[in-house]
């Protein structure tokens, strides 16, 4: 027996964003870096200003960036990785962070955090 299916155009992902679409990314995004960096220590919160720093959801994965703008700066980010993947995680479970050095001096370290028991092993 042969099946059929229907397949409505409204199932179907759009292939291209509507407006709407980027706004209300661009929305969430925002939303995500604020609560995040409102519950992050005074600490992290200094650090990140040293930074340049961001959200996006490219792929349906959120990231958060952080650019550092020199060696130390990058090292002190990497040494609070976990207390912001703790934070990141709980607001959403499948991101990933990326703490990209400066230009010329390296390449970008970038971890899961639903990887986190990993790195508190380590930390």
């Amino acid at each position: 027996m042969k099946r059929k299916y229907f397949f409505y155009e409204e199932d179907s992902h759009p292939i291209q964003l509507t407006s709407a679409d980027i706004i209300l990314r661009q929305q969430l995004e925002y939303s995500i870096s604020r609560y995040f960096y409102e519950g992050c220590d005074r600490n992290i919160q200094d650090l990140l200003s040293n930074c340049r720093w961001y959200t996006t959801t490219h792929a349906s994965a959120l990231t958060l960036v952080i650019e550092c703008p020199d060696q130390v700066t990058n090292w002190r980010v990497l040494q609070q990785l976990v207390p912001m993947a703790v934070l990141l995680h709980q607001v959403v479970s499948s991101a990933k962070i990326r703490v990209c050095p400066p230009k010329g001096q390296g390449i970008p370290f970038e971890m899961r955090v639903d990887e986190l028991s990993v790195y508190r092993d380590l930390a």
